[in-house]
């Protein structure tokens, strides 16, 4: 007997302003739930603490969902120096306070940005993180007061600015790739100046082609939800007004308009010969000319055919 599906099979990609003081998952089932959709799933988890963009994949979008991962992503963030944290951030308890350095300048701080913080560097993450060492994640660990170092890894940083200096804090905004960890860029200039720092707000602005001023937040999420005299349909495409088509994240592939037996070909997983030249790309996004419904991801072969990489079932 099939399995029945749970919710409604909807499909496509929600920019969430996750508030402060819910995890990444919660904030992911909230929307899932408002949505009634069948399937979901985030993009990149946000710490607690940190609010700002996270985009959610719904239904089919699902299936796009590492591009978003594997994206460059921005943030704004503001760190309290004199104090370092077991999290190396304000959720943490203060391990280590000494003196701020009494004559702090502007160009003393661009200048640890420029020389220790530019380029592709190397950075270890903050014990308390969801890097996973033999199958546990290594907050779990600490928690558990097992002491494990994390690896080292490689990270690129596109662009960091200084962009306010207060008493006692430091505001950045931070333009990197996937993996990179804020926490660690604060622990490690405080740990530079010598007396230590930690973040206090974290906000993501960007995560690969999608920008803060898109977002929408769970509140105002939850009041288009709420019962209208015209029903549970116009809820419903109220909701579903917001969402980007589940190709967004890869939106800037070339489009690629099959006729509609080509199409039916491609989705049952032939390989397609075409009479014209396929344009100068490896991969595309792959439509049924007649409906114009979205196929999926189509790529070029070593042959020159064009076979499915990744297809979305079929409505």
């Amino acid at each position: 007997m099939a399995r029945k599906t749970k919710g409604r099979p909807i499909s496509g990609l929600f920019l969430l302003d996750k508030p402060a003081g819910l995890s990444s998952n919660a904030a992911l089932q909230r929307v899932k739930r408002i949505y009634a959709a069948a399937k979901a799933g985030h993009t990149g988890a946000l710490d607690p603490l940190a609010t700002g963009l996270l985009p959610i994949c719904l239904g089919e979008a699902t299936k796009f969902s590492h591009y978003l991962l594997e994206a460059d992503k921005r943030y704004l963030t503001t760190a309290r120096l004199g104090q370092r944290t077991t999290t190396c951030d304000a959720e943490g308890e203060v391990s280590e306070e000494k003196p701020i350095p009494a004559h702090l300048s502007r160009a003393q701080i661009e200048a640890l940005l420029a020389a220790h913080f530019s380029g592709e560097i190397e950075q270890v993450p903050p014990r308390y993180s969801a890097l996973k060492r033999n199958g546990q994640p290594l907050y779990k660990l600490a928690r558990q007061g097992v002491e494990v170092e994390p690896a080292p890894r490689r990270v690129t940083v596109h662009e960091i600015r200084l962009l306010d200096m207060r008493p006692g804090e430091l505001e950045l905004e931070v333009f990197c790739s996937k993996g990179t960890y804020i926490r660690s860029i604060v622990d490690d200039l405080g740990r530079l100046l010598g007396c230590g720092a930690h973040v206090t707000a974290l906000r993501r602005l960007q995560s690969g082609p999608f920008h803060a001023d898109r977002m929408v937040t769970l509140e105002r999420l939850q009041q288009l939800a709420e019962p209208a005299e015209a029903g549970q349909n116009s809820i419903q495409r109220r909701l579903d007004a917001l969402l980007l088509p589940p190709w967004a994240p890869v939106a800037d592939l070339p489009r690629l308009a099959l006729p509609p037996a080509q199409a039916e070909r491609l989705r049952q997983g032939q390989r397609l010969r075409l009479d014209e030249p396929l344009p100068e790309a490896d991969q595309f996004l792959a439509f049924n000319a007649a409906t114009r419904e979205f196929l999926g991801i189509a790529e070029r072969d070593d042959g020159g055919a064009l076979k499915g990489k990744r297809l979305v079932s079929a409505p």
